[in-house]
């Protein structure tokens, strides 16, 4: 039975339905130094085929759970298997709504990690470090140099 409605801008979604959240290892530049946080994210379907097919990740688990068990109407609730100083996403409701609609329409991506288990055997690596607040500045440099003939009618 599904529960009433309590997400406004989601009518198409309960607390029961299904969602799979996942602890990142993610990194902030501050002064010039690199700092290590842990960060609890919503992964959509697609996601989660790919991480259980085994490419590198910066998941250290995924829990599938229930939308209402991390998301109480706006209030964020932290599940009882992640640590106490790790920190939800930027935009994690919206996120977690979007995610939770992935999983509706892939039953094959539900039963990948069953609801209420925990799934550890990622290929969990920081070779490629998630830099949180990384900002890209462009420069005249970085524009490509095209032959002369590039742009001629020959």
């Amino acid at each position: 039975m599904a529960t009433a409605i309590t997400y406004p801008n989601a009518p198409d979604l309960t607390t029961d339905d299904y969602i799979v959240i996942g602890l990142a290892t993610c990194f902030i530049k501050e002064d010039g130094e690199v700092h290590q946080v842990e960060v609890i994210e919503p992964i959509p379907s697609a996601a989660l085929e790919a991480i259980i097919k085994g490419i590198p990740t910066s998941y250290r688990f995924a829990c599938g759970t229930t939308l209402g068990s991390v998301l109480d109407g706006e209030t964020l609730k932290t599940p009882a298997n992640f640590p106490q100083q790790a920190q939800f996403c930027d935009e994690f409701a919206l996120r977690a709504i979007a995610a939770a609609r992935t999983y509706k329409r892939s039953a094959t991506a539900k039963s990948l990690i069953p609801l209420d288990s925990t799934y550890t055997n990622l290929n969990y690596s920081t070779e490629r470090k998630r830099v949180l607040n990384a900002t890209r500045v462009v420069s005249k440099e970085d524009n490509v140099k095209q032959h002369s003939h590039t742009h001629k009618v020959l």
